[in-house]
């Protein structure tokens, strides 16, 4: 094989891996989870390349005019580079008639095919990956094209604008359900994600036990006097109440006035066992509430209105069951 057509042969392979390089590279950056990256970027001992594809897909738009720029270089100069070289060798050769437009025929079908439809592919199916391997690259390309890239950012300022990192309830949502149907997560796993944000919906009166339904006792009657009605009620938590309206001493727990009964300690009365019990407003967010509890030992909260008056009861046994799916919205 002749110099000529040798150096021909290697600049195509050089226009068209060129292309391809750039185009699978883009199309990694644009389908990569950023989630994803910035996880691998946040642990003590991040993943190579982790930090800097970080960074890079921080300026997002940045980094994309790179790849725009060398892709174009490679398809665009580099296209009419081979061109006018493919035409002078032919014309060496006296072949020019047939085989350049044959060359330019062949030249744009592996530029269609090897330089862009197969890379975007691959890069979208290994977008991690490819992106990682890519990301000192790109940072010696972003080095490299500063000045131009510069300018361009002084000409069109929305390439300068952060890609900020951000998400909402309905893209969890989305996201969760996609993953259950695809088997990346348990369709239990999913369904308690969006239990989560549904408790952000949900306020203290509509899980509460009504004042009405609610066990109550007399903080001034004998434990002796109330035996029938603390072995018929199955509550763990009863609510103490003084002699005025509204008017809560605290909370007993029915295994503590039980055992009072077993011990000849019938004579005590429930605000001799009671505890302090923390009020709560009825339209307190069920998802507070349930921070709440954490590190509290009756697990149970009194309910008042705006007018502080005792309304209802809850525990939390009443946010869990939301999760749970056994809280079902009652009809009013």
């Amino acid at each position: 094989m002749s110099p000529d057509i040798l150096l021909l042969s290697l600049l195509v392979v050089v226009v068209v891996a060129g292309s391809a390089l750039c185009s699978g590279i883009e199309a990694a950056l644009l389908t990569v989870n950023p989630l994803r990256v910035h996880e691998l970027a946040a642990r003590s001992k991040p993943v190579p390349g982790a930090r800097r594809l970080a960074k890079l897909r921080k300026k997002l738009g940045r980094t994309l005019s790179v790849l725009v720029i060398a892709n174009n270089g490679f398809n665009i100069f580099g296209s009419l580079m081979l061109g006018g070289y493919s035409a002078f060798v032919f014309e060496q050769r006296n072949i020019g008639g047939i085989a350049l437009p044959l060359f330019s025929i062949s030249l744009t079908i592996l530029v269609i095919i090897i330089g862009e439809i197969l890379p975007k592919s691959l890069g979208s199916r290994l977008p991690l990956s490819v992106s990682l391997a890519s990301a000192p690259l790109l940072h010696i390309l972003s080095i490299l094209m500063r000045p131009l890239v510069l300018l361009l950012e002084q000409l069109m300022p929305v390439i300068s604008v952060e890609n900020e990192l951000s998400t909402d309830e309905e893209e969890i949502r989305q996201m969760a359900r996609l993953g259950s149907q695809q088997g990346q997560i348990e369709a239990d796993e999913a369904a308690m994600i969006a239990k989560v944000f549904q408790l952000n919906d949900l306020t203290a009166r509509d899980l509460m036990t009504p004042r009405v339904a609610a066990p109550t006792l007399d903080g001034s009657s004998s434990l002796e006097s109330l035996r029938s009605n603390l072995l018929q009620c199955q509550s763990h938590w009863w609510v103490v109440l003084g002699k005025e309206v509204d008017k809560v001493l605290g909370v007993a727990s029915r295994e503590r006035l039980l055992t009072a009964l077993l011990q000849n300690r019938g004579h005590l009365s429930p605000t001799d066992l009671c505890e302090a019990v923390e009020f709560v407003p009825e339209m307190i967010r069920a998802d507070r509430l349930l921070t709440g509890f954490k590190g509290d030992k009756n697990g149970v909260r009194v309910v008042v209105d705006e007018f502080g008056g005792f309304v209802g009861v809850i525990g939390a046994e009443a946010v869990l069951a939301v999760l749970a799916g056994w809280w079902r919205k009652s009809s009013k």
